[in-house]
């Protein structure tokens, strides 16, 4: 039965790695035309650059967002586990719940977490 299952793995990994190669071989893309890769500004080159400046403290503020946020959708199901010891659950939330407050400590530490610019 494992052989079975391999066997067909190999042969979904082989078939799609030859419609990748076929698919490169005959795409109609070029990169290597420089008119049509350069900005296009009234036919005279761009004065200034087309991409504003990213703010790096915007976008470490968005990650630590997104982590805890999932990190919070990960305790919701601790409400819904009924077969498990009511200290065993405890001792698992605290275990949680103090892996989150260490690192909202270390990025405080480290200055991820303030405003100034």
């Amino acid at each position: 039965m494992i052989w079975l299952i391999l066997s067909i793995s190999w042969i979904i990994i082989a078939i799609t790695n030859i419609l990748m190669m076929i698919v490169n071989t005959i795409s109609k893309k070029s990169f290597k035309d420089r008119e049509k890769t350069s900005p296009f500004e009234c036919g005279f080159d761009p004065k200034n650059s087309a991409r504003l400046p990213f703010s790096l403290q915007f976008f470490l503020i968005a990650v630590i967002f997104i982590i805890f946020d999932i990190e919070i959708t990960l305790i919701v199901p601790f409400i819904s586990i009924k077969n498990i010891n009511f200290l065993n659950l405890l001792i698992l939330f605290i275990f949680f719940i103090s892996i989150l407050i260490l690192g909202v400590f270390h990025e405080w530490k480290q200055g991820a977490l303030s405003w100034k610019f």
